[in-house]
């Protein structure tokens, strides 16, 4: 079937031509995805408002030859607190950049979704939220910490002096962007 409808957080997007962009989406059911989002740049686009970064959206899409293509969207939630918060929005990123560069692409991961889904949601709340948690727990689902509660006795993953970040770039082999940017905004 060539047209499918999936629910998805947008984490990244980058402007792919004179009026497209390539948007990574992260799907309940196919994991991280690419999605060509046409013409969404254009003044006229109807669909643009549901496609900008952290919002959370049901997505209708055409399996193209390369990427699948957006077809049609519907903003479930746009966590619109968050992106009135300098502070939020710097974590929101940072939560976005882990995602991305630790998932592989077309894998699905529910695990991965509604954990990212339900920080955002508290993170929209002024619920207290602990990114170092969230890091510890992405490793954890991801494979990259040992599993379950085993893992949070290993002293090495629970330990207050291990450094995510570091651990996390080490992964990726490359600096965190937002981890910078962050340092500079605080």
């Amino acid at each position: 079937m060539r047209l499918f409808k999936t629910e998805g957080i947008i984490i990244k997007r980058r402007n792919y031509g004179e009026a497209d962009r390539l948007l990574t989406v992260l799907t309940k059911n196919t994991g991280k995805i690419q999605v060509k989002a046409t013409g969404i740049r254009k003044i006229t686009s109807r669909r643009s408002p549901h496609v900008e970064l952290l919002n959370h959206s049901v997505l209708g899409l055409y399996r193209g030859r390369s990427y699948p293509i957006l077809t049609e969207c519907e903003t479930i939630d746009n966590f619109s607190p968050i992106k009135n918060s300098l502070e939020k929005i710097g974590h929101a990123f940072h939560l976005c950049e882990l995602v991305d560069c630790l998932c592989p692409e077309n894998q699905e991961n529910t695990k991965v979704f509604f954990l990212l889904k339900n920080i955002l949601i508290n993170l929209s709340l002024d619920n207290p939220v602990s990114i170092r948690e969230f890091e510890i727990e992405l490793l954890i689902i991801l494979g990259y910490l040992p599993a379950g509660r085993q893992g949070w006795n290993n002293p090495y993953a629970y330990s207050y002096d291990f450094d995510t970040n570091n651990f996390i770039e080490n992964i990726i082999e490359r600096k965190l962007k937002s981890r910078d940017i962050f340092a500079k905004l605080c």
